[in-house]
């Protein structure tokens, strides 16, 4: 049912429909027609301004970056006198005054007419001293991010701008970082680890591959999907010594993507890629000496290294020993791990065992001189911090209450103070909270109460300033400067004023969050955006915009540029509902997230459409006849599952970037959600879209990027056989060269494209505006 609290009833959100049904349905389109309507009227959105970013632009805040220790600021401007250059100002938040740090003509290499490209905040790092600035730039993507790329120091003293390892090809630099006494930088280039002195110039190589299989300093491709860890080396907090990850891919199945525009010949490109029972990679940890030397490898553990994970791996909070964690296969024993370099001795220290699966986390952080840690964890069915002893023996829980923590914001050691992110009441929406580390005392939450939405913080590094950002589906990001704990305000940066002015000239549709229950106690999650000029006694078609999987979660009460297409289609006279079943990622406990257990494909999809049967019930104004489902990557995998397994509900699917069959996704994350396939084969099978495309009666679109890394091409085309065998028809489009994310395809037209496929076939397959009841 609807929270009262946040509207009064779902009918408020009634309102009547101003176009007429006949400019929307003027006969199959065979190619894009934009509605005549959306071109002449100002209060309606078109489509090529929702591609090109001009229907309501929303501004960011400029470009600020807190400096370490105190609440001084950096500031980036665009430069009045440098073409494409960036001046930096020490920014003071209180007076407002700002001094020039560095012009942007320092950033002009010797013999180059333009300064190098400066990208966020985040690929500046100051040294320790503050004497010298990393500059990461010229970035190539690795897979998901721009993780590879050219580095430059810039020597406050000097005034010298030199590249960081000039001998080797351009963007081909990763994961750059100063050592402690700000005298040296570690980077990795071609999977080894080397050091660059920063006086002498002078490059050591620290690893050596003796096997074409190895990786060092960075990890294989399923732990940077599913573990989010690519950056695989460590300095010791002396400066001395570097810990870093060796990956072994031999054995590791090699998947090959072809890109047939490569050439007159195709080219092949080929991925280690464990997929679900398949060799996983063998993992292992070593220390190094940062002048060079043999490496010390921590790898007497027990059982077999391809049958485990090593998640993550951190110094143990000084310079002797290295604490790692080490999963089962199966991801439902956690280990701690703590190696000593001198002796060489190992020693479990403490370990987490589920009936499910363990929740993965980059918290592990020493405090007490290193007598404690703090550690995050479900055991207690909700996600909270614990203060842990070294020895793993005392355990205190810090943030007390049934909610979840959803990020954890800063670590204020001086002060005693925990800040995080969590929402007790709404699991749509973030608030900042704190908590005294030693255990005492409740959470006090500084996120003031009558900013309904979704929140998010910068600290200070003595977490008494923070930059704020507020937003909400309705309202557009406001940006500010605010003190803490107080939340004052001590200035605005950017309230989207003009976006805001704008959206009461446009028919911009309330976002109304619900919740559906499905069955006694169990209530779903849900957000509607309806028509304009909607009229509650006659029926509308509804899409069902959706994902589903345990990685994510659509119901959020926060402002998103990609719902802006949503909002287009509520004004082509479409109910818009996102649901979030049991199993999505939302702040709702444990046992709600780790519903789905062996039952990828299953159970979510017996929620999706129990709740689309309540609202039938209770809403005579949807349109049983015309419901459609949209999603992509997981969701595109339910879009499939909803239309094949209840074609009585789903008359269209549009799904893209989909899993077809569980057993071709990576081992990381099928089996820690399904379980080994050799002793859970009948719900692979039963969850697996392909099972059932014999049931399929509806429209289905379908698309796919040809050389998508994540899901791969071969789910579309083993699909595609499916439905052929089946002689059910369907259309079908390839996206040439895109990657998981199809922008990449057409020379970047791939996004363009596909909104515009989607409205096209939608418009075509379902009835846009009301009908009579």
């Amino acid at each position: 049912m609807f929270k009262p609290a946040q509207i009064k009833s779902l009918s408020i959100l009634a309102i009547a429909l101003t176009m007429t049904t006949n400019t929307l349905t003027r006969g199959n389109m065979l190619q894009w027609e934009e509605n005549a309507d959306a071109l002449n009227d100002p209060a309606l959105f078109s489509l090529q301004d929702i591609i090109d970013k001009k229907a309501l632009p929303t501004k960011k805040e400029a470009q600020i970056a807190w400096r370490e220790t105190d609440a001084s600021c950096l500031l980036f401007e665009k430069s009045d006198t440098i073409d494409e250059g960036k001046d930096v100002f020490d920014w003071n938040p209180e007076t407002d005054e700002k001094k020039l740090l560095i012009s942007a003509d320092r950033f002009i290499p010797d013999g180059a007419e333009k300064p190098l490209k400066l990208g966020g905040r985040d690929t500046l790092v100051w040294s320790s001293d503050q004497k010298k600035l990393l500059i990461y730039t010229n970035t190539k993507k690795v897979w998901r991010v721009n993780s590879r790329g050219d580095y430059w120091i810039l020597d406050l003293d000097t005034n010298r701008l030199r590249q960081l390892g000039e001998q080797f090809d351009p963007s081909t630099l990763m994961f750059a970082k100063f050592s402690p006494d700000s005298q040296s930088v570690a980077y990795v280039q071609d999977r080894d680890v080397y050091v660059e002195n920063l006086n002498s110039g002078r490059i050591k190589k620290l690893t050596t591959r003796k096997k074409d299989t190895h990786v060092n300093g960075t990890t294989d491709w399923a732990y940077e999907e599913e573990f989010q860890i690519r950056d695989g080396f460590q300095w010791s907090p002396d400066g001395k010594s570097i810990a870093y990850f060796q990956f072994d891919t031999e054995g590791v199945g090699t998947f090959q993507m072809a890109d047939y525009l490569a050439g007159i010949y195709s080219e092949v490109i080929r991925l280690p890629y464990p997929k679900v029972g398949t060799t996983n990679s063998s993992v292992r940890i070593g220390v190094v000496n940062a002048k060079g030397g043999k490496t010390k490898w921590f790898d007497d553990l027990p059982g077999d290294p391809r049958q485990h994970y090593i998640p993550r791996f951190y110094w143990a909070g000084n310079s002797e020993e290295v604490v790692f964690q080490r999963l089962n296969r199966l991801q439902n024993t956690s280990t701690l791990w703590m190696a000593n370099l001198k002796s060489r001795k190992l020693d479990s220290f403490f370990e987490e065992k589920a009936d499910t699966w363990i929740y993965i986390h980059n918290h592990l952080t020493w405090f007490d001189e290193g007598k404690s840690f703090l550690w995050q964890t479900e055991a207690d069915g909700w996600r909270h911090f614990y203060r842990i002893s070294r020895d793993g023996k005392q355990k205190q829980l810090i943030t007390k209450g049934d909610y979840d923590v959803i990020k954890l914001v800063k670590l204020d050691h001086e002060s005693g103070w925990i800040y995080f992110m969590a929402s007790p009441d709404d699991p749509s929406q973030s608030y900042l909270f704190r908590e005294k580390l030693d255990g005492t005392g409740n959470a006090e939450q500084l996120s003031p109460a009558n900013q309904s939405g979704t929140h998010s913080y910068r600290l200070s590094g003595n977490a008494e300033r923070a930059f704020h950002t507020f937003s909400n589906a309705n309202t557009p990001p406001l940006y500010e400067l605010v003190e803490l704990p107080s939340h004052k305000i001590i200035q605005t940066n950017e309230d989207n004023a003009e976006a805001i002015a704008k959206m009461e000239t446009l028919n911009f549709q309330e976002t109304v969050f619900f919740d559906i229950e499905i069955e006694e106690g169990v209530k779903l999650p849900a957000y509607a955006i309806k028509p304009y000029h909607f009229d509650p006694s006659k029926k509308y078609p509804v899409l069902f915009s959706i994902y589903g999987e345990p990685m994510g979660q659509t119901v959020r009460d926060s402002w998103n540029d990609k719902n802006l297409w949503l909002q287009y289609l509520a004004q082509q006279g479409y109910i818009v509902i996102s649901i979030d079943n049991r199993g999505t990622a939302g702040p709702l406990g444990r046992d709600w997230r780790h519903f789905i257990y062996r039952k990828i494909g299953i159970l979510a999809c017996f929620d999706q459409a129990a709740a689309v049967r309540k609202l039938k019930e209770m809403y005579p104004y949807i349109d049983g006849d015309r419901i459609a489902v949209t999603g992509f990557s997981g969701g595109g995998s339910m879009s499939l599952n909803l239309l094949f397994r209840y074609p009585e509900l789903y008359s269209t699917a549009m799904a893209g970037g989909f899993i077809s069959n569980q057993l071709l996704y990576d081992s990381i994350y099928q089996e820690r959600f399904m379980g080994l396939p050799d002793d859970n084969a009948d719900n692979y099978r039963e969850g697996s879209p392909m099972t059932h495309v014999e049931k399929l009666k509806g429209n289905l679109l379908i698309y796919h990027g040809t050389l998508d890394d994540n899901c791969h091409y071969q789910n579309f085309e083993n699909l595609v056989q499916e439905l052929i065998r089946h002689n059910k028809l369907f259309t079908a489009v390839p996206y040439t060269r895109g990657s998981h994310n199809i922008s990449t395809a057409g020379d970047g037209q791939g996004t363009a494209h596909n909104l515009k496929t989607k409205t096209w076939y939608l418009m075509n397959h379902v009835k846009p505006g009301p009908l009579p009841q």
